[in-house]
């Protein structure tokens, strides 16, 4: 049972530092079905691979086991010790226990760092083929490369079998990347190899509560890694519970920001210069990222030339909130056909995003933990990619004229970043050269003379 965590982002080997298992050495340890050890055959500046090696004992499985009517030889002869499994997630997380739960005291800046990863699984059981493979990890903004694995090579009109080999490539913090390997192998399986408790519901929260709520496969695994339907309900309930608190708070803080705004009217002006682009740009299908309450939306299914547009925002009370003000259960069949609200996140591929004309992200960016950009541009210039991208954020140099932050703090609590002028353009403009965008940066609201302007606009376009 092998797994591979592959880093070529240069220094490669501060992989070690992150695995808390040094390159020169191998480390293993017992667990309860076997032993498990972590080497590393490759450990260059350029390329630096950890594989996990998981030797299952069967016999000793079968030993434990109390005994069962029909057992067959399947307690001798089965899978387990050779296919990604459970067995595989709970060695990773005895392993890497430290590496999960985001700890590198040696090099702490590492940890929220973003690396060119590259995860090997050579045997994976599949219930739901390549398919589900994919829906699963792509949305996460890996790359997935597989194939089917024969039933027999030599016998090759048995078909393929349900194991598939594995590549997923993305650019991933490797706490992140353990993650979803810890919650979503089980997944894969649709089976575990242990007994499933009430703490099974924490583990996964735990594991998967900073991705799983927004991930578009959510119900499929949360129910395939708890399989008692009352764990399912419980999860799916604190996850709900989590995001509707988040909702609350998040609408105090939007009106404690257009607190601060408001004697610009900065709102109405980001509007109107946002749509004016679409206009430029002859628009018909819009897609409007970070859509939140719908105001950007409201306008848009009033111009003549739109004939599609599209809201998206990882709040499920934001969506409502959306929904109440585009009055859609009031509107008719033909203007709804129109308009469409869908839960999703800035940091997600997802299909149903592709295929507009123009994509707005209307002070948006700055909610994302700094460490995600990198995703957050793979998944808006390189698979959305629509021909026309309008971005706005906060100009942080003007933020000393609200006398509301008296020249301290960002103008949202939730803001992770606020960019200078200099600090946007030089990351709009590589943004540019990295996806094929021409980009033009422009002002909103009042300029100051020394601060600039209160929002900073770029268009992207090719």
């Amino acid at each position: 049972m092998l797994v591979s965590l592959t880093s070529t982002t240069p220094v490669a080997t501060d992989l070690g530092y992150l695995l808390h298992k040094h390159p020169d050495r191998v480390r293993s340890v017992d667990v309860a079905f076997g032993r498990a050890h972590v080497f590393y055959p490759v450990a260059t500046a350029q390329r630096c691979t950890a594989t996990t090696y998981v030797e299952v004992d069967a016999f000793s499985r079968t030993r434990h086991r109390k005994p069962r009517r029909a057992q067959g030889l399947e307690p001798y002869l089965n899978d387990r010790p050779y296919a990604a499994s459970s067995m595989l997630s709970v060695a990773l997380g005895r392993l890497f226990r430290t590496a999960l739960n985001g700890t590198c005291e040696a090099r702490p800046e590492l940890v929220v760092q973003p690396l060119d990863l590259e995860i090997g699984l050579p045997v994976v059981p599949v219930r739901g083929g390549q398919e589900l493979l994919r829906h699963l990890f792509e949305p996460l903004c890996y790359e997935v490369v597989c194939s089917s694995i024969a039933l027999d090579p030599e016998f090759p009109a048995w078909g393929d079998s349900h194991y598939v080999a594995a590549r997923l490539a993305g650019r991933q913090t490797v706490r992140s990347a353990l993650e979803h390997l810890y919650v979503l192998l089980p997944v894969l399986d649709d089976a575990k190899h242990y007994w499933i408790g009430p703490d099974e519901v924490d583990k996964l929260l735990s594991r998967g509560g900073g991705w799983l709520g927004s991930h578009p496969e959510a119900d499929l695994i949360t129910r395939r890694y708890l399989r008692i339907p009352e764990y399912t309900r419980e999860a799916l309930a604190r996850l709900a519970d989590t995001g509707e608190d988040s909702d609350l708070l998040d609408t105090q803080r939007d009106a404690a920001e257009q607190a601060t705004e408001s004697p610009l009217r900065l709102g109405e002006q980001r509007l109107d210069a946002v749509l004016e682009v679409v206009r430029s740009a002859g628009a018909g299908r819009v897609l409007d990222l970070g859509c939140g309450e719908g105001r950007l939306l409201e306008r848009l299914i009033v111009e003549p030339t739109v004939t599609r547009a599209v809201g998206v925002d990882v709040s499920v009370g934001a969506l409502k909130r959306a929904e109440r003000r585009l009055k859609l259960e009031e509107m008719s069949e033909r203007r709804r056909e129109r308009i469409q609200l869908l839960q999703g996140a800035l940091t997600y591929t997802d299909s149903r995003l592709q295929g507009f004309d123009v994509a707005t992200v209307i002070e948006a960016v700055e909610h994302l933990d700094a460490e995600r950009l990198d995703v957050f541009a793979e998944v808006v210039f390189g698979h959305i990619s629509a021909p026309t991208v309008v971005l706005t954020t906060p100009n942080r140099e003007y933020n000393q004229n609200f006398e509301q932050l008296d020249g301290r703090g960002l103008r949202h609590e939730d803001h992770r970043f606020e960019w200078t002028r200099g600090e946007f353009e030089a990351w709009a403009r590589g943004i540019g050269a990295r996806f094929g965008y021409g980009v033009e940066i422009s002002t909103v609201g009042p300029v100051d003379p020394v601060c600039g302007p209160p929002t900073q606009m770029a268009v992207f376009s090719r």
